[in-house]
Order: structure tokens, then C-alpha cells, then sequence
């Protein structure tokens, strides 16, 4: 499972059973980091994941911003939450662009947009990751 964590809408991938691409994606609305971690950690139970990868936004020169800061967070609630799951950090960086340039070469505009974009990033850390574990 790929988590693309935002302040409003978290975008959320679930791979497929053998682990190779990102079969389910959502977004669930939840404005507290608590509360977002708490709805994710359902969702990990509800599909007996392995593994929860947060997307790790770093800033375009390597340094932790405050976007990376509270993804740390939210990756040490999602640890406290998730028995027995591995929580990764996954460095992220322009996926949340990529996800933009998916959805405007699909014409996708204005709020259908708005709703999708998080999970299209959330699909996008999930395969990065999966593809790194399969080399």
C-alpha cells in the first residue's frame, strides 16, 4: 500500500496480490494527521497489507522540508498503529507533477481532477516502489 499524504485528501495504492502494480487506488478525506493515520491504518488491516510505503517529498536538492517533515510523522503513527506491517519512506519527488501531466493527457479538469490527483500520486509512489524491490 502507497500512501500520498496530503493536508485534505490522502491519497491511497493498494497493489495487487502479486505485488507487481497498483490494483486498487481511493482517496480518503480526513483533515488531522491522527485521523488520516488512523483511516489508513484500516484500510492496511481491512486488506491485510504487508507493507506501507509514505511518499517521502523531498525538496529538489535532497534537504527535508516541512512536507517531508510531516510525512516522517505520520510514517512513525502509521508504525505505533500497524502491527507487524513495514512502514517505508519513498523519496517522491515530482510525483505529484507526473500526476498532473497523467490527468491532463487523459482531460481530466477542474474538481474530477482535484479528486483524483492524490491517488494518481499514490499509484505512481506505489510502482516506483515496487519496481525497486523486484530488481
Amino acid at each position: 500500500m502507497a500512501v500520498d499524504y496530503g493536508d485534505v485528501r490522502t491519497g491511497i495504492a493498494i497493489s495487487d496480490e502479486s505485488a507487481t502494480l497498483a490494483g486498487e487506488v481511493l482517496v480518503i478525506c480526513e483533515t488531522g494527521m491522527a485521523s488520516a493515520a488512523e483511516a489508513i491504518a484500516v484500510k492496511a488491516k481491512e486488506r491485510d497489507v504487508g507493507s506501507i510505503v509514505v511518499g517521502y517529498p523531498k525538496n529538489m536538492n535532497g534537504t527535508i522540508g516541512p512536507r517531508a517533515e510531516k510525512s516522517e510523522q505520520l510514517a512513525e503513527s502509521l508504525r505505533k498503529l500497524c502491527d507487524n506491517v513495514n512502514v517505508v519512506l519513498w523519496d517522491e519527488r515530482m510525483t505529484t507533477m507526473s500526476a498532473h501531466q497523467i490527468l491532463t493527457d487523459a482531460g481530466r479538469h477542474g474538481k474530477k481532477r482535484k479528486n483524483a490527483v492524490d491517488a494518481v500520486a499514490a499509484s505512481l509512489i506505489l510502482e516506483g516502489y515496487l519496481r525497486s524491490i523486484v530488481k
